[in-house]
């Protein structure tokens, strides 16, 4: 990005503004996590901050300097990064907690993952989390498959969509209505609008969601995020990994971005020898 992402703005309000703004009516006290390096910096100096006690280990550091510093306590800890997020997610996710697990998160709507900095982690989690750190392994969302977590389907698929480069900035604030002013490389981005899609079901999804075939209106921009929002509507039952999913009579990744017009079909596994 060439800039800090938590001073990047959506509607006249940084990203680290706005995660805390959807935060703290929530939770009973918020923090920033930041590097040592960082505890000067205004943006992050006016709120109350936890410094990493682990250096350049990057996410899993912020929750591991968390779990430490009130270890009776349980962690919603959230990426500044995600500009489509709402309040509606993070009370999906309070309300699901599973306080005998060692986290409550979401699924990926991208690859199915678990999401770790969208999550809640319990204090039973530091110990472990310290035992993974130990080990070499630096990775959150590799901790979180690994362990006993309750994952939850977001309602709102691109809810955790981040941004990592300018053009996404650039299409981030497009989606959100906003103009091109002050955009890194200039340019604009028209917001973003819904397409008709036509849906069809086959065998088992076909009787889940009680229809063969239907018309929608969606701004999923690929393939995963229009099933994540049919699972929603309709509770189908099946995991995306275990479908194919063919655009235009031809088969897709769950990447496949998605148009106007487009026809998505469905298939699950064949029953059967």
């Amino acid at each position: 990005m060439q800039r800090d992402k938590a001073n990047l703005e959506y509607a006249g309000r940084t990203q680290l503004a706005r995660a805390l703004a959807l935060l703290e009516p929530l939770v009973a006290r918020a923090f920033v996590s930041v590097r040592a390096d960082q505890l000067g910096e205004p943006q992050r100096a006016a709120h109350a901050c936890i410094a990493d006690v682990l250096p350049e280990l990057g996410p899993i550091a912020g929750i591991h300097a968390a779990l430490h510093a009130y270890p009776e306590a349980a962690w919603l800890v959230l990426a500044c990064d995600l500009p489509f997020l709402d309040a509606a997610t993070l009370q999906q996710l309070i309300a699901a907690r599973d306080a005998q697990r060692l986290a409550t998160a979401f699924r990926s709507s991208h690859d199915g993952k678990p999401e770790p900095l969208c999550a809640i982690y319990e204090p039973a989690s530091r110990g472990p989390i310290d035992v993974w750190i130990a080990s070499g392994q630096l990775c959150p969302r590799g901790f979180l498959a690994a362990a006993d977590v309750a994952l939850l389907t977001l309602r709102t698929p691109q809810a955790l969509d981040n941004i990592n480069t300018s053009d996404e900035y650039r299409v981030a604030r497009g989606h959100l209505g906003e103009g091109a002013h002050g955009l890194p490389g200039g340019g604009a981005a028209a917001p973003a609008e819904s397409h008709t899609l036509q849906i069809q079901y086959f065998a088992l999804l076909r009787e889940q969601a009680g229809r063969n075939s239907e018309t929608v209106s969606s701004r999923a921009r690929d393939a995963r995020a229009l099933y994540e929002e049919l699972r929603v509507r309709h509770g189908l039952l099946l995991e995306p990994e275990q479908l194919r999913v063919a655009v235009n009579e031809e088969f897709a990744d769950w990447s496949q971005l998605l148009r106007e017009g487009d026809s998505v079909v469905f298939l699950p596994p064949v029953a059967g020898g």
